[in-house]
Formats: structure tokens, sequence, C-alpha cells
């Protein structure tokens, strides 16, 4: 089996798919020469700079492809839709930054609320201000959390561990297990002197209706997703100072690449703090993340794993389907699968899934069938006499 590598990996991700016995090419393809060669791959591993776009996804298709990957946690540059119309699996790898973009919210919510930019930039300039620079502090303060899964309750870990903030959070699926305070939306929006996003997608989380419900004194922190803030509505605000400040690491817009010119027109103000999208730029993020892609891949083709897939359910429960359950003991030899499917079909019974493993070293196997009708006593009866079948259980 191949990979294509179009945006290259870290050195830890090639090694783990070499180690599966998967060969790696990490020669990059512009748009023409992708679309031209991904038929000969088994699976293609992309980061943010490679578009896949529909007409690579069907190229790929009449081929070899079955998996795409994306070495980060967003998928905006693959079509998911077209993907999904083709058979093709996509998988991302959205643990490996989770710390990364945590600590980097912190250190954005420190330098917007202490001025250390400005600082640094006015020292740089040999100039010495002090009394313009008077910051706040963070511990104690209400941090407001919008969208509350891995990265945002990581945030919410170390506000409160190292500040003892208290943290406030909304999310359309709050997870039980956590220790952010969910209230609703407008709640979090009114009580923050913080407020960070951690939602994803590409819509406007917060727009003048929002910005008007916060505190004067309040800071917004987005290292989520450009489109996320309307920002014109987030210029006009700070401009007249209805909100204290800003730290961004995403923009609506962002340059295509290295060197080129920042474009935006938040630039203009001294109550914003940038970064050039620097969430998951880390030595440990970049490793985890291409560890994560590499042993996600591999596993789907060499398994047939699921995990990570973010166009198909990673286990049955995720369809949220009704199954039942048939085990069955069989010898493992040619041919008892066939008889079994055989039956079920027979009585319109659909097998969801089939696992399968040698039980002793007899030349055995228990096979568990996951099934989304009920199998009837009759029909047990009818699979306990298939040959080589030595018993059924429901």
């Amino acid at each position: 089996m191949k990979v294509l590598l179009n945006d290259g990996l870290e050195k830890e991700g090639i090694l783990m798919f070499q180690q599966a016995g998967i060969e790696t090419d990490a020669k990059k393809r512009d748009p023409e020469a992708l679309a031209a060669e991904i038929a000969d791959f088994d699976a293609l591993v992309v980061r943010s700079a490679t578009k896949v776009n529909r007409e690579v996804i069907e190229a790929g298709a009449k081929g070899k492809l079955k998996i795409i990957g994306r070495a980060g946690v967003g998928y905006d540059n693959i079509d998911v839709e077209a993907s999904s119309e083709q058979g093709i699996v996509v998988k991302s790898a959205p643990y490996g930054n989770t710390n990364a973009v945590a600590e980097l919210t912190i250190g954005l919510i420190l330098s917007v609320s202490r001025n250390i930019p400005q600082a640094h930039k006015t020292l740089k300039s040999g100039m010495w201000e002090k009394s313009k620079l008077k910051g706040t502090e963070l511990s104690y303060k209400t941090l407001g959390i919008l969208g509350c899964g891995r990265i945002g309750q990581r945030v919410a870990d170390l506000a409160r561990r190292g500040f003892e903030m208290e943290v406030l959070g909304y999310d359309i699926c709050p997870c039980a297990e956590s220790k952010i305070n969910y209230v609703s939306k407008e709640e979090v929006l009114s009580k923050a002197d913080y407020l960070t996003i951690h939602t994803g997608g590409r819509t406007v989380i917060l727009g003048e209706k929002e910005f008007n419900m916060m505190k004067p004194s309040a800071y917004i922190i987005n290292t989520s997703r450009g489109q996320n803030i309307d920002e014109e509505a987030l210029y006009n605000v700070l401009k007249e100072k209805k909100i204290a400040g800003a730290a961004l690491d995403v923009y609506s817009l962002e340059p295509k690449g290295e060197g080129s010119e920042f474009r935006n027109k938040l630039r203009e103000l001294d109550n914003v703090v940038f970064t050039a999208h620097l969430g998951a730029s880390t030595v440990e993020a970049q490793r985890e993340t291409s560890t994560e892609i590499a042993r996600v891949v591999s596993g789907y083709l060499l398994g047939g794993d699921f995990a990570n897939a973010v166009n198909a359910g990673e286990s049955i429960e995720f369809e949220e389907k009704p199954v039942y359950t048939l085990f069955i003991h069989h010898r493992d030899v040619p041919g008892v699968f066939a008889n079994i499917d055989k039956v079920l079909g027979e009585n319109d019974i659909n097998i969801r899934a089939n696992y399968s493993r040698q039980i002793g070293k007899s030349g055995y196997a228990v096979s568990v069938y996951v099934l989304h009708q009920r199998v009837k006593p009759e029909i047990l009866e009818i699979l306990r006499k298939s040959p080589n079948v030595c018993d059924v259980k429901t």
C-alpha cells in the first residue's frame, strides 16, 4: 500500500507508516499533478495547504484511493461531501494540537491583559514606557468559553488551576464529565471578563448583537476560526472602546503563504494583539499530530478501524440505530461466513458488522455479528445446524 503525504509529515509519522509496511511518498504535487496521479495511492494525507477538491477525489476513487487524512483538527480544505459520495473515508487528527492551542490561548490572554507585545515593541524601539501600559490581572476573574470540546476544556483546566479563574461555558452538547459550569450563551457573554472561542466551523459566533451583551472591560480571544467573528463589528466595538481588547490568532481572510502581506483593518487599533495562526505551531503538536494521523490512516487501511472518521461513525453507536448481537462459535475454516450470511440474508436480517477472532489454538473461532434485526428462535436453530458451526447465542 502507498500513501501520498502531499504537505509532508514529521519523521515520527512517516516512521509509523513504514513500520506498518505502508510506503510513503512526500513529493509535493500541484493541483493538476495531484488529480493526475492520486489514483495510484491508497491514501492521501494533507495539512492545510493542499485543497482536496471534487476533481481530485473522483480521480482517486477511480483508482486505489480509500481514505483521505487531514493532519490537524480542521478539514475545511477537503470536500467531505464528494468523499462520502465516492465511498472514501475522511479522517482528522484532532488530539495532537489540543495542548498547543490551549497554551497559546492562555498566552494571548496574558498578552492582551498585560500589554506584553506593546511593551516589547517600545523597548525594541529604544523607548522606556511604563505608565500607559498598566494592565489587568487574570486571577479570580471570569473566563467565558464558547465551545467546550477538547481544547475548550483544556483552556478551562489551565485557567482554573493556574489563575483560579471562574469558568463559565456554553456548548450545544455539554460534556457531563467536564468541570466547566455550563450556562446559557447570553450569560457567558454578559459575565465574562475574558471570552475565548473554540467552536470551529465557518459560522459567525460573535457579531454586533453579542458584543453589545459584553462588559466594556471584557477581552475577546479567538484561536478557533476567523469566520467565527464578524471582524467589521469587532473593529467598531474595539475602536469605540465598547470592549477592552482582543487577541487573535485566526482571521476571516489569511495570507496564502510565508512572507505574504497581512491585510486587516484591525491592524489600525492598539488594543488588539495578533499572532499568525500559530495554534498548532509547536514541535510537540506537530509530532503528536503526525503520529496520530499515521495511526488512524494505517488502522483503516490494515484493519478497517474507523477511529477519527469525520464522515462515518467511529463506532456503530454513533449511527443511533438499534442493533442486536449474535454470537457464533465455529470452526475457523473457509465457507463458514458464507453459510451464515446466506441464512441471515434469506431471512431479511441486515448484517451491520462482523467481528471474528480465533479462540485458543485448536482451529476454532468466535464471531460476533452486529445486526439490525432480532434473530428469531427458528433462525437460530437453522444456524446451529449449519456446517462447521458449534453453537449460536443471542
